[in-house]
This record gives C-alpha cells, sequence and structure tokens, in this order.
C-alpha cells in the first residue's frame, strides 16, 4: 500500500516526526519487498543489463552482516500474491504501465528504475544462504508485519508510508534513514549500533492538536492509496474548505495531506468525521461510499494472521488462504517462499501480471517466448478445489482453461487471455502432485522444455535446469540467438562454480587459473558499465532467455524440485554477458579466454555440447554471412569454428539424428578428434 504524498511531507518535518535511534540488541521485522527495492536502486547496480544479480547478492549479503554485527535479528516478511478481492487492481496496472515507461527510458540510455525480472528469486536465496528468517505471506504484508511488530515489541524497518498510519509500539524506521553502512561503536565499550530513525506517531498527532490516532486509517482512505480510489471523493474535497493550518506545504504536493490531518484533527473519533464526510456526498451514494470507506479503513486494523507461530513452530495459519481449500503442501510451500507470488495469482485468480523488463519495446514482449511453459503450468493449476469456482474471475473469463495475463503490448499494456493444456488425468489434482514420481515429474518438465534426458546427463545437477531452459530458449525462432550470444551466456555461467572455487578455504590461489579467469571476467563487468550503449537486439535475447528461466523455475518448483533449484545468485551477470558478447564479435575468442583454467574450460565445453545439438544451424554463421555463403561455409569446414568455439576430443555429446549444428560443423569435427587422437 503507500498513502500519497505522506512520506515526503513527514521527510520534510523530520526534526518534528523522528527520533534518533542506536539500533542493536534487537529483533526487527523487516518489509522484505521494501528492502530488496531499496538495495536494488540505491546501491548503483547496473539495471540496463537484465540484472547483475552476484553485485546485488553481494549488497544484501552485506546489509545483513551489519545487522548480525549489531546483534540485531531480522525477520523478513515478503507480500505474496494479490489481495483475493482483487481490489488493487487499477492500481497494479498502474505500476506495470510506469515500468514500460522506465523500462523503455532505460533501453534509450535514460533514468529509470526497473528490478530485474529474477531479482525476488535471488533475494530469497540470499536469506536461505544467510539463514535469515523469513516467511512469505499469501497475499500483502503490512498488516501481518504491524501485527508481529507489536506482538514482539520491535521496530519495523520499511520505505512504506502506510506504517506511518499503524500504531506500532516500538515504532516505524524508514530506509532512508536506516545508516547500514555505517556502522557505529558506543564509546568505551566494544558494542556495535546502526544509526537510524525512528517515526513518533505520538509526534505526529501531537502536531495536529493531539488528533485521536483512531483517525489515521480515515485520513489514509480520503487521501488515497492503493487499495481505494474513488473518483466521488473528489467531490468531497472540491467542496470541503481543507485548512491548511500555521505549516505552509511546499507547492501543492502536501496540500492535501496537511489540509484532510488538520480538518479530521477537529473529530473526536473515525464515526464523528466520517459521519462528516458523508455530508458532502449526495444521498444515493452516501450507503456505498461508507460501506467502502469502512473496507478499507479495516486494513489498519491487527491481522488475525501469528507469524511469531510460523518462526517458532513452523505453522503458517491464514484464515483468506484456508478458505478456499487449497491443498496444504501448496500453502506450506507459498510461506516458505518455495513457490512464487505468480502460482498463487494464476491459482487463486486466474489472473497473471507479466512484468517488464528492459527489452526492445518495438519487439513483442519477451515474455511471448515462454508461453509455452506457462500454459502446463496452468493446466497444473487447473483443477484445484472446487472453492475457487466461486472468485470474481469464474464469470469473466471465456472457458474453463482460460486465464488472463496482464503483458507488454508496444510501450502499454493489454490483458490477453491464454488457454491452459489439459494434462493427464494423474497431473490433473493438484493436491495429489507431490504423490507422483520422481521420474514422471522429471519427465514433465523436460517434455514442457523439449529437451531429453541424456543431454543433461554429462551436465553438474546445479546447472541441468538452466541448460534445459537454455535448449528450450534456442529452439525458438523468435529468440534469434547467434553464436556470440550462447557463448557469453555460458561463459557467464561459470561464474557460479568460479566463485566457489576460489573461496575454497586454505587455498593457495597465486598462480590459480581460476582466479586468472574471474578477475577477467570482472575486468569485462567493469568495462561494460560506464557509457556502453545498449544494444536493444542482444538485450531482448537475454531477456527471453530469463523468461524461459523464470517459467522453468516456478514449473519446477510446483512439481517440487525434480531438478535442484540453481543457484541464481551467480548464474547471470548482466553486464559480463553482454560485455562477453561485445568482445567475442570484435577481439578474443572464447579458447584464448579460458585457456588459463583447464577446469572452466571443461565445463564451458560440456554446457556448449549439451546445447549445440538445439541451435539452429544458421545462428552459427558468422555475423554478416549472406545466406547465398551457407553452403561455401558448410565445405570449408571452419577454422572459424576452432577459433571461435573452442573445441573438445570427446565425441559423447554429438547426438546424431537430433544435431542440427551437427550438419553444419560435421567435417570440421571429426578432423579435430582425429588430429587429438593422434597427439
Amino acid at each position: 500500500m503507500g498513502i500519497r504524498g505522506l512520506m515526503s511531507f513527514v521527510d520534510d518535518h523530520s526534526n518534528e516526526f523522528f527520533t534518533d535511534l542506536k539500533l542493536r540488541d534487537t529483533k526487527i521485522i523487516i518489509d522484505g519487498y521494501a528492502l530488496f527495492h531499496r538495495l536494488c536502486f540505491n546501491s548503483n547496480l547496473e539495471l540496463r543489463y537484465g540484472g547483475d544479480y552476484d553485485s546485488f547478492t553481494d549488497i544484501v549479503q552485506k546489509f545483513f552482516e551489519s545487522l548480525f554485527a549489531c546483534n540485531i535479528c531480522p525477520y523478513v516478511i515478503l507480500d505474496g500474491g494479490c489481495d483475493i478481492s482483487d481490489k488493487k487492481l487499477t492500481t497494479l496496472k498502474d505500476r506495470a504501465r510506469e515500468k514500460i515507461q522506465m523500462a523503455h527510458s532505460l533501453s534509450v540510455g535514460g533514468a529509470g528504475y526497473v528490478c530485474p525480472l529474477l531479482i525476488r528469486e535471488v533475494f530469497i536465496q540470499v536469506l536461505i544462504k544467510l539463514q535469515v528468517c523469513f516467511v512469505q505471506c499469501f497475499s500483502e504484508a503490512d498488516r501481518d508485519i504491524m501485527t508481529l511488530a507489536n506482538h514482539w515489541n520491535c521496530p519495523v524497518l520499511s520505505s512504506d508510508s502506510d506504517f506511518c498510519i499503524f500504531d506500532l509500539k516500538a515504532g516505524f524506521c524508514p530506509l532512508n534513514g536506516f545508516q547500514w553502512r555505517n556502522v557505529n561503536t558506543v564509546k568505551g565499550t566494544q558494542d556495535s549500533y546502526i544509526p537510524a530513525r525512528c517515526f513518533s506517531l505520538d509526534a505526529f498527532c501531537h502536531h495536529f492538536s493531539n488528533m485521536n490516532k483512531a483517525l489515521l486509517p480515515l485520513f489514509a482512505v480520503l487521501c488515497g492509496n492503493d487499495h481505494i480510489n474513488l473518483p466521488i471523493m473528489e467531490t468531497f474535497l472540491s467542496q470541503v474548505r481543507l485548512p491548511l493550518g500555521g505549516t505552509i506545504a511546499k507547492g501543492r504536493r502536501h496540500h492535501r495531506v496537511l489540509g484532510l490531518l488538520n480538518w479530521l484533527s477537529q473529530f473526536a473519533d473515525p464515526s464523528e468525521a466520517l459521519d462528516n464526510v458523508l455530508k458532502y456526498l449526495p444521498k444515493k451514494d452516501r450507503d456505498n461510499v461508507k460501506e467502502l470507506l469502512c473496507c478499507s479503513m479495516e486494513e489498519y486494523q491487527q491481522s488475525q494472521v501469528q507469524l511469531q507461530d510460523f518462526f517458532q513452530y513452523g505453522t503458517y495459519v491464514c484464515p483468506d488462504a484456508l478458505n478456499l481449500g487449497l491443498p496444504e503442501w501448496v500453502l506450506v510451500a507459498l510461506a516458505r517462499g518455495q513457490l512464487s507470488p505468480f502460482i498463487s495469482d494464476a491459482l487463486v485468480l486466474r489472473r497473471t501480471i507479466l512484468h517488464t523488463q528492459v527489452e526492445n519495446m518495438q519487439q513483442p514482449n519477451a515474455h511471448r517466448i515462454s508461453q509455452p511453459i506457462r500454459q502446463i503450468i496452468y493446466g497444473l493449476l487447473l483443477n484445484a478445489n472446487a472453492h475457487l469456482e466461486n472468485m470474481p474471475w469464474s464469470a469473466s473469463l471465456p472457458c474453463p482453461l482460460a486465464f488472463s495475463e496482464v503483458e507488454r503490448i508496444n510501450k502499454n499494456i493489454k490483458t490477453s487471455i491464454v488457454d491452459a493444456v489439459e494434462l493427464p488425468k494423474d497431473h490433473s489434482d493438484l493436491s495429489k502432485l507431490t504423490e507422483l514420481s520422481l521420474v514422471r515429474r522429471q519427465m514433465l518438465l523436460l517434455e514442457t522444455l523439449k529437451v531429453t534426458q541424456t543431454v543433461l546427463d554429462p551436465i553438474p545437477s546445479s546447472l541441468k535446469l538452466p541448460v534445459a531452459v537454455s535448449c528450450y530458449w534456442l529452439q525458438h525462432t523468435e529468440a534469434k540467438a547467434k553464436l556470440h550470444h550462447l557463448q557469453a551466456l555460458l561463459l557467464g555461467m561459470l561464474m557460479g562454480p568460479l566463485h566457489a572455487i576460489i573461496n575454497i578455504p586454505d587455498k593457495d590461489l597465486r598462480e590459480d587459473g581460476a582466479k586468472m579467469l574471474y578477475e577477467e571476467f570482472h575486468r569485462v563487468k567493469e568495462q561494460t558499465r560506464p557509457n556502453t550503449r545498449l544494444n536493444l537486439d542482444t538485450a531482448h535475447i537475454f531477456c527471453q532467455w530469463q523468461c524461459c528461466l523464470q517459467m522453468g523455475i516456478y514449473l519446477n518448483q510446483l512439481l517440487s524440485t525434480p531438478f535442484p533449484e540453481p543457484d541464481l545468485t551467480r548464474l547471470y551477470s548482466g553486464s559480463l554477458v553482454h560485455g562477453l558478447c561485445q568482445q567475442l564479435l570484435t577481439s578474443t575468442s572464447v579458447e584464448r579466454l579460458l585457456s588459463i583454467c583447464p577446469e572452466a574450460k571443461q565445463l564451458y565445453e560440456h554446457l556448449f555440447n549439451a546445447l549445440r545439438s538445439y541451435v539452429p544451424p544458421e545462428s552459427f554463421l558468422p555475423k554478416g554471412k549472406s545466406n547465398s555463403k551457407k553452403k561455401k561455409q558448410k565445405k570449408r569446414g571452419t577454422n572459424w569454428w576452432k577459433n571461435r568455439v573452442g573445441t573438445t576430443s570427446d565425441n559423447r555429446f554429438c547426438h546424431e539424428g537430433s544435431n542440427r549444428f551437427g550438419l553444419l560443423m560435421v567435417e570440421n569435427l571429426e578432423e579435430h578428434i582425429e588430429a587429438s587422437e593422434h597427439e
């Protein structure tokens, strides 16, 4: 949620409304959504290339290390899916349009703030690695956060202005005043603390003639929050004379905030104030408006969800979720972050929102490529429970198989209808999905991605899913991936294993090839960032790959991870991959780059050989080759293959029949194997 103009208003009066804290030796409840956005947007991260997830991971780790150093025990609360009433849909659509405009601005070199597609999944993986306690709520988390904070009598860390409305016993610390990078020591001790600012609700109400705190929820809904946007309220605001009081509002942005607070302060309680609001409205509208306002004010009351039970006993009980009759395993997986809010939105609302990336706005949105995967996901969710037949969407969809997707069309949004794939009977009961054998679940995933199990046999388990997803990506002609795109993507996947190697304790790395290659990758990454112009076609291709990976992960999660979930924290670094793309086209080759690290070269060859049979032959033609030269290119075999790709003497990875790329390179490959055998 959020109240328009309130956060900037209280910031302008920080000396009156805030107290200074030296935060240490305490629990703290963290608004996870607000935190990962803050760390993403306020840490000088590159946002144009689809996500420097490794850099983001390092920042998140440093944030929590600062907390641990001060004996601050964090509990992270994440929002879940959309509210089952869908009352926030208008706001969500408005924000989707704003993100499209910002993504377009970033794509042409302007400013903007758009979270990379997999940022939430990366954030959760870091929390798990650091053993930070977290929960994913069934829907919006604000009330649950407030209720838990008051139960434990500890502060809330967020940037959401709604926490200026909640009556929090230990206060609200805005993220913009939380100096986690500036850990200090208490004089004369070894105790560390983080300087922070704490919002004082008492001081805020005192400023407005000792206003009754109970009036603040009415202020929030009158001012306009994410849950209510009634045009008729403009009738009230245009007729009532809102007193600005002695404080001069900056410009017009705070007139409404200041005027409403001063006006409400004259009333003893919400009931009296609400009656006075309704006086300004036509009689025929009063009952309806009163019901809507009272319902919206309930959003600021204590939640029925007791998150302390989840953190102490592992049980998450949400009445709204229970009333839907969803399978127990689904509710548990959602609370643990093992299923995405995308799944609960599809399951409960039959609607999903596909988030825009920094892509080529003149092309169809990047999510189009992964629609067949989503259709399988929707098929698995079709017959969850009869309770869902009475949901708001049931009457609006044209057929029982239909799901709606909010997606980008050019620079606007559109709601498209997509049919689920009808699956065999043993897959159609969501409550029994976990009872399927591992082999059946793997088979469904691989069939969806159009990959054979044998292709993945040589691949390390941690990379099997990304490789399978990449096979799917390469088989779709709309991806238009070229050789250098595939090379750069696979080289980028080496960052995780290299990071693991060089962080082995007590290992002498002074002459280690892994360290040298890792440092070389960092140089490439840093050189890409400053003023490099974004190649829109390349950006779009990698956005498509991330869409495939995202849906591949969601399907894998829904099938109870028949393949290990990949470590996303160092799987893709946009600046590195884009930089490698440029270098591979101009000045370097894979062979030369990997020559310093035999282990990385061997892994790269395994990855490349697994994927190459799925690549259309024309994708591997050098840039600029015309169709008329294809036969000549085949006949020549290619020293270019040797120089640009890096080959292997192991022919186990040549899959006859399905190896389309082999038709182009078979002569050269045989020559290389023969030469290797002579050596």
